[in-house]
């Protein structure tokens, strides 16, 4: 994953994208959203974000992830990292220690894309459109 994919990306996603399902992307919308997908797409990273949103408080400090994983501190640093350029945590420095937290807008915009709108069926639309 190249490191300037992701710099791009910065967290310009609001009322850019229709819902997947409701509409077909644009070439740019789905290059944006891909790299989103993109850093969601390690198990490292999904640990980490799922590690980060379901901490109670809100926020963790990197000294809390980097035991529950066979890594060194620098390279979960790494994976925190490309999670933040998609747009998906923050973080501030305290000190000697970095603490993260889910940024929710990001997550509930991805959620929203991947919805099906209420009362719709996928499998009749397509039917409808034959």
């Amino acid at each position: 994953m190249s490191k300037q994919e992701l710099e791009v990306l910065g967290q310009d996603v609001e009322g850019c994208c229709p819902a997947l399902l409701t509409a077909p992307l644009a070439e740019e919308q789905a290059a944006e959203l891909a790299k989103v997908f993109k850093a969601l797409g390690d198990p490292i990273r999904l640990r980490l974000l799922s590690m980060i949103a379901s901490r109670a408080g809100g926020e963790v400090c990197v000294c809390d992830l980097t035991p529950h994983f066979g890594l060194s501190q620098p390279t979960v640093s790494h994976h925190l990292k490309l999670l933040r350029q998609a747009g998906l945590i923050d973080c501030e420095r305290r000190g000697t220690w970095v603490y993260y937290w889910l940024i929710p807008e990001m997550t509930d915009r991805l959620a929203g894309m991947l919805t099906r709108p209420a009362g719709t069926s996928l499998r009749g639309r397509a039917n409808a459109d034959s």
